[in-house]
């Protein structure tokens, strides 16, 4: 893999996407390529090329110097896509298992090579379709622990980690974060999307003051808190899986924030496809919130004593303060996720695709409920079995 820069930049479309496949000698000289553009959603392009004669493939995705889902009038820093490929390849050195193979990378076309992930299903559609992926929990735990671990402070020597800070600087995705996850929602922001029949809940989320005092705590925690490198948008559509494999994508969000953020956004995708599905099909999905925990704490704890390199990391009790911190901040980031995912700009298949609107409307209700107990009790939730309890427990009507 090498990273250029002698390009100009400008947009690809299929045909010059096939031309540089072929300049990069990714396929055999005279191979018969087909290109289609699939697209990843809101600010990116997506060509997926294939070999007619053998189906081998190549994923090129671009980023545009704009948000897609908007236009030009919301400008992005083509960075993100060298922090993307950079962000990989940093997963690469801990969890080469959990992550696409990067190919090439150019800084000036702001491309990223990788490989072709579409023997896999991406884990949002697979747990909407209701299928389990047995091992989801136990890679992510697994990806959360090492990455997070080997990239904060306790792995990685003050110095080197500061250095390594500057190469994930990323003002323009962190401020989406900032906005569409800790602030719009809770204001009344052109940016945010609900159906007229949550407005009276919609509205009671803008009017409650202990709540935004809780949620501006949780923003500036993510605003000033540089504990490890972050994937940064780590939802289940954002996750390749099959039932033997799994795979992160997309980190081009991954910048150095709280240890809880990650886990706090995955736990929340998982609730919201837990509270679309009916009460006797849930308990996958609390499975794996738990396990996800369980494998990240366990797999932490280990790394830290094997491999820390904090002075104090004997100290009696410093270990099970970081994971508790870890643990109350992934509460509350959850619980901001929830209410984003349902009345802010970016919604979420599993509950916008809930079919009878009667039903939709109920679940989002329940949702911005769970979501808002979230972040008043995460000191007081101490185990995520209970959980549970707040999606079972928290009045539909």
């Amino acid at each position: 893999m090498a990273i250029s820069n002698q390009s100009i930049y400008e947009p690809l479309t299929e045909s010059t996407a096939v031309a540089l496949a072929i300049q990069l000698r990714l396929f055999e000289e005279g191979t018969v390529l087909r290109c289609k553009e699939i697209g990843d959603g809101n600010l990116n392009l997506v060509f997926h090329i294939t070999d007619e004669d053998n189906n081998k493939g190549i994923i090129i995705k671009q980023a545009l110097p704009y948000a897609k889902v908007v236009g030009e009038s919301w400008p992005l820093s083509l960075k993100r896509a060298t922090i993307e490929a950079n962000a990989l390849l940093t997963a690469a050195d801990y969890v080469p298992t959990l992550v696409p193979k990067v190919f090439y990378s150019d800084e000036v076309l702001a491309i990223t090579v990788m490989e072709d992930l579409s023997r896999l299903q991406i884990s949002r559609t697979g747990l909407i379709e209701g299928k389990s992926f047995p091992l989801l929990s136990e890679h992510i735990g697994t990806y959360l622990a090492k990455t997070l671990f080997y990239t904060s402070d306790f792995g990685l020597e003050p110095t080197k980690k500061k250095v390594i800070v500057q190469k994930f600087i990323n003002p323009d995705l962190c401020k989406i974060t900032e906005d569409l996850v800790f602030t719009d929602p809770f204001f009344d922001i052109d940016t945010n999307s609900f159906e007229e029949e949550l407005r009276n809940d919609v509205e009671q989320v803008w009017a409650d003051q202990p709540l935004k005092l809780e949620v501006a705590k949780l923003k500036q925690k993510f605003l000033t808190q540089a504990d490890a490198l972050l994937h940064g948008d780590l939802h289940t559509g954002s996750i390749f899986a099959s039932e033997t494999e799994t795979k992160v994508i997309d980190p081009e969000f991954a910048y150095f924030g709280p240890l809880g953020f990650d886990l706090g956004q995955f736990i929340a995708n998982l609730l919201l496809n837990a509270i679309s599905r009916d009460s006797e099909n849930r308990e996958p999905l609390y499975q794996h919130i738990e396990k996800t925990w369980d494998v990240f704490s366990a797999t932490f704890s280990d790394l830290w004593k094997q491999d820390a390199v904090e002075l104090y990391r004997d100290t009696e009790g410093y270990l099970e303060y970081v994971l508790e911190q870890a643990f109350e901040d992934a509460i509350g980031f959850a619980g901001c996720e929830v209410i984003r995912r349902t009345i802010g700009l970016a919604h979420v298949a599993d509950l916008d695709g809930i079919e009878n609107f009667e039903q939709r409307i109920a679940t989002k209700r329940h949702a911005l409920r769970i979501g808002k107990e979230l972040i008043r009790d995460r000191k007081s939730i101490k185990e995520l079995g209970s959980l549970r309890n707040y999606v079972e427990n928290t009045s539909w009507e």
